[in-house]
């Protein structure tokens, strides 16, 4: 058996690192994503709160059914971006033990495992909730009928 220079094991340690640095990259890119998403919602949650004082009967309830529907959409992403800030920690947490297990030889795979598997599992979490906020904005921009004018052939 060879026994592995510092460099050689500085360079297995950085390979074995890469792969929870690509996930990191991914969660970026969704919470930049979802950022942007979130931008755009609570520009159209201000719109419709100036108009919440200005509207009656139909139009009125028309604006608090839309602004119901942000507030839902506010907080999946708030909660999907939560997800998304401690899955990244904790690949942050995941390379510090890679490289504290390769110099200090303390058996911390198993933990970095098991904050890899955070991870990937808040990864997760965050995506369903991005469906479930990218369903609920679509069930809202439905276009209702009236405006289809389906009897009409055109």
């Amino acid at each position: 058996m060879e026994l592995l220079t510092g460099e050689t094991m500085i360079a297995q340690t950085i390979q074995l690192a890469l792969a929870p640095v690509f996930v990191l990259v991914a969660i970026g890119n969704i919470m930049s994503t979802l950022s942007q998403r979130l931008g755009r919602i609570v520009d159209r949650s201000r719109q419709l709160q100036d108009r919440h004082g200005q509207t009656e009967g139909k139009e009125h309830d028309m604006v608090v059914r839309e602004i119901r529907v942000i507030d839902r959409r506010i907080a999946l992403i708030s909660h999907a971006l939560l997800s998304l800030v401690v899955g990244g920690l904790s690949i942050g947490v995941t390379v510090v033990l890679l490289f504290l297990e390769e110099f200090a030889h303390l058996g911390l795979n198993p933990v970095a495992a098991g904050t890899f598997i955070l991870a990937i599992s808040m990864l997760m979490w965050a995506l369903v909730l991005f469906l479930r906020e990218t369903r609920e904005a679509t069930e809202a921009l439905r276009i209702p009928e009236m405006y289809l004018e389906r009897e009409r052939e055109l």
